[in-house]
């Protein structure tokens, strides 16, 4: 026995300190008293049983970390800005990581120092496996919990500057943030992201009350904003015929004039946005691109999606005959009713707009982005982190500053519950042929109404003949943190979906089933009517 264990009359006085005379109920006590003040207070042990010096240093830091987890609290209270805006600076938060990482070493060195003080010999032999294993767990709690929160913020540091800019900030125009929502397909036989899903999301910089206006990608003539680039090429819009729809204007630019934004880290987007401008009579000052390539992956990642179709999707097979729009036989089908969709059936379900029209798509990919923002809890988030980051980092592009994430989250959390209104450049709120011919005066004046109900001032009651609005309660919020992008949607914000109040057509007029075998048929067949007429209700949607 080491003479330190022995006091000056000879006698083992604190069995705290001094275990080798103590009983061994006493003993297996103490173990886990040791235990306990290791993980609720760290160096206390080494105070009570150990080396003083190392415990004081250990309880000064202790207590130091404590009150920064005060201060943490106080700003989350105060001005959750600053704190997201701390938590997703480069530089701090790689001192926030580090500092995790060396905490979480630090408590492990205190456990092992704990095992050696609880000495297990000592231990009678029924008791050494439970201390062992209640010291095993204790260390999995406190530091290897440390050592992850440490892994997940170092996985969120690096995807939010994979996606976000290092540019400056952006100040709200006329009191609101207005960003632009694309979803682009980048196949392998085109140069440049062709956005076939648009819609801007506009927030009241106060309040977050929020808007969405839906733009369908084959609408013609887009107005460039007045100090666009591209307006010196087509002052009176995008007017080259019927192959100049507004989501050619992406490759078109990276094709053609890429030399007009030598600034501009993605020439096609920014265009982009500036058609969006013009058309909608707005400032848009940030983009948000969801590359559909890569989209399968995060919603793998997230374990996929739960919707309720109102009719059969197909996934469409190769086109054989472009002038009339007919594709070959289908790869598959999307059956109507409640769905659990990987990303692979996800994407076709986003995608398909064989026998229907673009409307009835544009409701499918709104139905699915509102199914992820829906999904993506925070459960769902913390398990499975890793994947849906790494997921974002390859689908996700936007000309948003980091900096600002902080303040846009803060928007986020004043929006959550709030309702938010639609309007889409199509049906139901303009006729279908609209979008060929736009009345762009017309639309001003609607997005303008549509605005001035969602202001920091506005009532929510639109006057008689304004905009046809859909409000809609929307669980979470369109600006919600998850994910990779901390302080964006882990997924693409957009108009809440239809009502769920739909029943799925699954059976022909006569009554009998629709089935997989009986689509096909009518295929084989050439009889497409007759498909059009037993799929026509798949534009219904709605999240589960």
């Amino acid at each position: 026995m080491p003479s330190t264990e022995l006091p000056s009359n000879g006698l083992l006085t604190d069995p705290v300190r001094y275990p080798a005379s103590a009983p061994e109920p006493v003993r297996t006590k103490r173990a886990f008293l040791l235990i306990l003040l290791t993980l609720f207070v760290p160096g206390s042990a080494q105070i009570a049983a150990g080396d003083r010096k190392l415990g004081r240093i250990a309880l000064r830091v202790t207590l130091s970390a404590w009150l920064l987890l005060v201060l943490a609290l106080v700003l989350l209270l105060t001005n959750r800005t600053l704190l997201i805006n701390i938590i997703t600076n480069p530089v701090a938060s790689l001192l926030i990581v580090l500092v995790l990482a060396a905490l979480s070493v630090g408590w492990a060195v205190l456990f092992i120092n704990t095992l050696r003080l609880i000495r297990p010999v000592l231990l009678p032999k029924r008791s050494r496996a439970a201390v062992a294993v209640a010291l095993a767990l204790a260390m999995v709690l406190s530091s290897g919990s440390l050592g992850y929160a440490a892994y997940l913020l170092n996985v969120s540091r690096n995807a939010i500057g994979s996606i976000f800019a290092g540019g400056p900030a952006i100040d709200p125009v006329d009191g609101r943030y207005n960003f632009l929502m694309m979803g682009g397909d980048a196949g392998a036989d085109r140069t440049g992201r062709r956005p076939d899903s648009l819609s801007v999301l506009s927030v009241d910089a106060e309040t977050g009350k929020t808007a969405i206006i839906s733009i369908p990608r084959n609408l013609q003539n887009a107005r460039f904003s007045e100090d666009s680039p591209m307006r010196q090429i087509y002052p009176d819009g995008y007017n080259c015929g019927n192959d100049c729809l507004i989501n050619a204007i992406n490759t078109e630019v990276t094709n053609e004039h890429k030399d007009l934004y030598p600034d501009a880290a993605d020439p096609g987007a920014q265009a982009t946005l500036e058609a969006v401008s013009g058309t909608l009579g707005i400032t848009v000052q940030a983009y948000v691109l969801v590359d559909m390539d890569g989209f399968a992956k995060l919603i793998d990642a997230m374990g996929g999606i739960r919707i309720k179709a109102g009719g059969w999707v197909p996934m469409s097979g190769n086109m054989i005959d472009e002038a009339n729009g007919i594709h070959g036989m289908p790869l598959g089908w999307i059956p109507a009713g409640e769905q659990k969709l990987d990303g692979f059936r996800a994407l076709w379900y986003g995608r398909s707009r064989e026998f229907v029209d673009d409307y009835a798509r544009i409701q499918r990919q709104q139905c699915v982005q509102q199914a992820m923002l829906k999904q993506l809890d925070p459960a769902t988030l913390l398990a499975k982190f890793e994947d849906i980051a790494n997921a974002g980092t390859k689908v996700v592009d936007s000309n948003i500053s980091a900096s600002q994430l902080g303040s846009f989250v803060d928007l986020a959390m004043k929006a959550k519950g709030q309702e938010i209104s639609r309007l889409t450049i199509g049906p139901p709120d303009f006729d279908a042929s609209f979008s060929t011919v736009p009345d762009f005066d017309v639309i001003h004046d609607r997005v303008k109404k549509l605005l001035a109900t969602t202001g920091s001032e506005s009532s929510p009651a639109a006057a008689p003949g304004d905009t046809v609005l859909q409000p809609s309660s929307v669980p979470g919020s369109s600006l919600s943190a998850g994910g990779p992008l901390a302080g964006l949607p882990a997924t693409t914000p957009s108009p809440a979906p239809p009502s769920s109040d739909f029943t799925p057509v699954t059976t022909t007029p006569a009554g009998e089933p629709i089935t997989e075998e009986m689509l096909n048929q009518l295929k084989r067949e050439g009889n497409e009517q007759a498909i059009r007429e037993l799929v026509a209700t798949n534009g219904q949607c709605a999240p589960l």
